[in-house]
């Protein structure tokens, strides 16, 4: 012990020697879903425009699973040095926290901000076999089959989980959640008919419903998609309380040095702000959410308090 405190003065003093020259090696960033899924996709395409900008790779690294509690304590356990980096998702810094009665890791002691990542809205999709074409005709067909209605999200405890809680409630339905680790797993099991429904990003449903395998019914935005501008609201609909807007943000360890988060910070807000970037994510669906590591921080306060109301009042609690 005496020998780590004696060695403390310099080594404070490296970490803005590193930033200099950081970075100087691939990033690796952890993402809690399975390799696919649209926010790989997206990661992936912001990895071209970082190698580009600083000749290093982003080092896409999924391990799913847990609610996103794998990929959490992966990162946190990982050196402060800016070289592991966490793609986290709303649950996880946001939603985790009123669900688990005993969360492995703390999002504000356990990690520091980068930046935001990116928003996006969600669709309610069902499976072609539906007779339903709005959520007024599926809300009657599902009252109709109580029971025997299911939903599918991409993760428990996640924005698209809360959004099948909160239709049940304010719509008065008992459809049966199920789970699945990840976006792709999904839509297969939706387009399979294993499920009749799901909310997922719009992105990921898209291909099935020019095929026809599935319908979607609303999206979870407060205006209309240009994506898809003949599909309304929930709001439209008759349920506001569906405004959800899922996001993604990028966090470091805990110890990170804030020379190396603001050199991160600059690297993710060029890349963020490119041209590319935006073109290729307005074609998904996607919208560039570049922000200081501050305007982070109190963005997710603010989430944590609406979700912490929303995990309440629907009295939903994660299994240990």
């Amino acid at each position: 012990m005496l020998h780590t405190l004696a060695a403390l003065p310099l080594a404070a003093a490296l970490p803005n020697v590193g930033a200099q020259s950081y970075p100087d090696k691939p990033v690796r960033v952890v993402v809690p879903f399975a390799p696919g899924n649209t926010l790989d996709t997206a990661l992936r395409q912001v990895a071209e425009v970082f190698k580009a900008n600083t000749g290093q790779q982003l080092l896409v690294d999924a391990k799913p699973g847990g609610s996103g509690i794998i990929a959490a304590q992966n990162v946190m356990q990982a050196a402060p040095d800016g070289y592991t980096l966490l793609l986290a998702n709303t649950s996880m810094f946001t939603i985790n926290p009123h669900t688990f009665a005993k969360l492995p890791y703390d999002p504000e002691k356990n990690f520091k901000p980068v930046t935001n990542f990116l928003g996006s809205a969600m669709v309610m999709a069902v499976h072609s076999s539906v007779p339903a074409n709005n959520v007024a005709e599926f809300v009657a067909w599902a009252k109709a089959n109580s029971g025997k209605v299911s939903f599918a999200s991409f993760t428990a405890g996640n924005s698209s989980h809360f959004a099948g809680v909160i239709l049940n409630q304010r719509a008065g339905l008992d459809m049966t959640h199920v789970p699945f680790n990840g976006t792709p797993p999904a839509v297969q099991n939706l387009v399979g008919g294993q499920v009749n429904a799901a909310f997922l990003p719009l992105l990921a449903v898209k291909p099935h419903v020019d095929s026809g395998k599935v319908k979607v019914l609303a999206i979870t935005s407060p205006q209309r998609s240009p994506l898809a501008p003949t599909l309304a609201t929930f709001r439209e609909q008759g349920y506001p309380e569906l405004d959800i807007y899922i996001w993604a943000a990028i966090a470091a360890p805990a110890g990170t040095p804030d020379a190396i988060i603001s050199k991160l910070n600059t690297e993710f807000g060029k890349a963020l702000r490119s041209a590319e970037i935006k073109d290729k994510w307005s074609a998904m669906g996607f919208e560039p959410l570049p922000s200081s590591p501050d305007e982070f921080t109190r963005f997710a306060q603010g989430e944590s308090k609406r979700w912490g109301e929303a995990v309440r009042i629907s009295g939903f609690k994660a299994s240990e």
